[in-house]
């Protein structure tokens, strides 16, 4: 599988509400591996076609790390998923790394 680089960015952020626990994120992201949810499956959002390339660790914002614990790749960019927003690819054919396959083969479903 070709690797992709990277990039950490060190922030700061005050906020006035306490800080999500990082327990819980770790809780959402270990939840997300043993449904079978690991980076590389191929995955379905509605009939967009995608592939699971990391976990949000967000602690803040709007789609923290325990309510959207996926990062899935699509044609469309990279989006923070629920385990309840995506579905898995099918056991019935592996799919290729590219999106125009996956989207012919979500055709034929």
């Amino acid at each position: 599988m070709p690797t992709q680089p990277l990039t950490v960015v060190e922030g700061s952020r005050r906020t006035s509400r306490p800080p999500t626990f990082k327990h819980s994120i770790e809780r959402s992201v270990i939840r997300a591996i043993d449904a079978g949810y690991r980076i590389g499956q191929h995955v379905w959002i509605g009939h967009v076609a995608g592939r699971i390339v990391g976990y949000n660790i967000a602690r803040y914002g709007r789609f923290r790390g325990e309510r959207y614990p996926l990062l899935v790749k699509t044609e469309f960019g990279i989006t923070k998923c629920s385990l309840n927003e995506v579905a898995a690819a099918g056991a019935d054919r592996r799919f290729s790394a590219s999106a125009a396959e996956c989207r012919e083969a979500g055709a034929r479903r």
